[in-house]
């Protein structure tokens, strides 16, 4: 039975009389009686026992009246929830978050998330980007950011780059390099380097850089997902650390990390990207959030 018909029923229940009920609903009398008959033939019972002076519901109408009200208020529950949906009020949204942009973007976002959208609920996993592929595929994940040099060019997935964040190597302040006229590449490994898992194709080129013979792994003295873990270790060592320039931004600007300048080492950057699966669509609260990390690395990419 459509909605239609249920208001008019209750309609009728409320006001006990034809005529103040078909001007609750807009409808003149005679419509209204043909969609209460109709109602009655459609479910074979009679809904209300029409008296002299008001209309009442019947055993059987009571019953169906009662019902139809918790379908009329689960309906426009409906439309309210649809309309807060769309407008970013609630929902569900699961994110991955590689370890960068979990250390320089998120932190920009999620308190912006939880003042104006309250009532959506988020899920952030944060991981490297092979952990968060098989979660996306499993479809664990709306999307996940990390960066993308080494996601194979598979046709399932879709990838929205985010502007380039500059990167470099960085020590400690009162570290023994920071006075030495010229650091070469080879002075790296002497002191350790440290990083979350860099992608091959920046392993190959640093390799190659530090002299390494072909074919040979690049060393890593402390590989970590976990950025606040490097750092900590770079403050509290001489080891150093290859990182984004806005994962250190704060520690730098404060002087106690400084850039190690390597004058044969070319410059470096992320290449980072919103990852989805193919044909997903986004919810808008999705849309909003990847808007907003494209508007933040853009941001850090100016500063």
């Amino acid at each position: 039975m459509e909605l239609k018909r249920l208001r008019h029923v209750v309609a009728l229940a409320d006001e006990k009389n034809f005529a103040r009920a078909a001007e609750r609903v807009h409808l003149s009398q005679s419509a209204l009686s043909r969609s209460i008959q109709a109602a009655e033939a459609e479910l074979r019972v009679q809904l209300f026992d029409r008296g002299t002076t008001e209309v009442v519901p019947t055993p059987v109408g009571s019953f169906f009246i009662a019902r139809a009200r918790k379908l009329l208020f689960d309906s426009n529950c409906l439309q309210r929830d649809i309309e807060l949906y769309r407008s970013k009020q609630i929902g569900e949204l699961a994110i991955g978050v590689g370890p960068f942009p979990a250390a320089t973007l998120l932190p920009l976002l999620m308190p912006e998330l939880r003042q104006d959208y309250a009532g959506v609920s988020l899920r952030v996993e944060v991981n490297n980007w092979q952990y968060l592929t098989q979660h996306l595929r499993n479809e664990e994940l709306d999307f996940f950011v990390a960066d993308t040099r080494d996601l194979p060019p598979d046709q399932d997935l879709d990838i929205d780059l985010l502007a380039r964040q500059q990167g470099g190597f960085f020590v400690r302040a009162r570290h023994p390099l920071l006075g030495k006229v010229s650091p070469q590449a080879a002075d790296i490994l002497d002191y350790g380097l440290a990083s979350v898992r860099l992608p091959q194709a920046i392993r190959k080129v640093l390799a190659q850089l530090l002299g390494l013979p072909a074919g040979a792994s690049l060393p890593v003295a402390l590989e970590c997902d976990d950025v606040q873990t490097l750092k900590r270790a770079t403050l509290e060592s001489d080891t150093i650390l290859a990182a984004i320039n806005a994962a250190v931004a704060d520690e730098v600007r404060r002087g106690d990390m400084l850039p190690l300048v390597i004058p044969s080492f070319p410059a470096m950057h992320s290449e980072v990207g919103i990852v989805s699966l193919r044909g997903r669509s986004h919810s808008p609260v999705a849309q909003f959030v990847i808007r907003r990390f494209h508007e933040l690395a853009e941001q850090h990419a100016r500063a």
